[in-house]
């Protein structure tokens, strides 16, 4: 006799089994709900922006202690690395030159992590670097993202450059993932270190996204007139949720796998 399915079983299998629009619709469903939840319970959504970041850093501990421990950094995409530290750096200047905050101490602390993970991947572990597997193009990334940051940028009242700039790591940001996900599209089977990196990333991401959506929220759309006019208040929206629905994905099978007792996550054909 079979003993009887956990509950979170059940519903991932009848959620695997639904056609892709159901799929959407459960998952934007979902989503809504974890805004609601989040607007009554924090009440500064300043603090989800702060959360965000914090959640990053773990994220970058965690494979600060994969580094260490396990002496391996196979698995990993050294290209998101650069893509992120691209990413910092840019932020960085732009916080210092425009509007210095505690968002400039987390971003330094996130940025000087990043690179000693690069520095790691490319000199001390170079050896386990799975090269042939992290074979997305950065320019497919960079150079789409700085064309874009040229033609939609803020309007605000600073220096040209910085508001291109700004606008660069805002898209930038939004897709430095990527080739993270190629890496684990062409291996299928994520170790645990890995798959906890990478799903820090996804929280931060949702929790990035749902500042945004409630700081416009709580102002009544005010805050987009004061990112400025045009096209660039709703790009950087666009943004938020692109981050999120990249890795929302991966998340999902995440959590089954962790529900389902699995150190390792094997990844189904088509995911990522």
């Amino acid at each position: 006799m079979r003993p009887p399915k956990r509950p979170i079983q059940v519903v991932t299998t009848w959620v695997r089994r639904q056609p892709p629009k159901v799929k959407a619709f459960l998952a934007v469903v979902a989503g809504m709900t974890a805004l609601v939840l989040l607007r009554f319970i924090v009440h500064d959504h300043d603090n989800l922006f702060v959360a965000a970041e914090a959640v990053h850093s773990i994220g970058i501990s965690v494979l600060i202690y994969k580094l260490m421990k396990e002496k391996t950094c196979a698995g990993l995409s050294l290209k998101t690395q650069e893509l992120t530290a691209m990413f910092l750096a840019v932020r960085l200047y732009c916080s210092f030159v425009m509007e210095y905050d505690i968002h400039t101490v987390l971003d330094l602390a996130t940025l000087a992590t990043t690179l000693w993970v690069i520095y790691m991947i490319r000199f001390k572990l170079k050896s386990s670097y799975m090269e042939d597997k992290d074979n997305f193009a950065l320019y497919y990334v960079a150079a789409p993202c700085a064309v874009l940051a040229l033609l939609i940028h803020p309007s605000t009242s600073h220096n040209l450059l910085n508001r291109i700039l700004w606008a660069f790591c805002v898209y930038l940001e939004a897709v430095s993932v990527l080739p993270q996900l190629r890496v684990m599209q062409n291996t299928k089977i994520v170790e645990p270190f890995t798959a906890h990196y990478v799903f820090a990333l996804g929280v931060a991401r949702f929790l990035s996204c749902a500042h945004w959506v409630l700081q416009v929220l709580d102002t009544r759309g005010h805050l987009l007139v004061a990112l400025g006019y045009g096209l660039w208040p709703s790009m950087v929206l666009i943004s938020e949720i692109v981050q999120t629905f990249i890795l929302a994905d991966f998340c999902y099978y995440y959590v089954k796998s962790v529900f389902g007792g699995q150190l390792v996550l094997r990844l189904p054909s088509g995911v990522v």
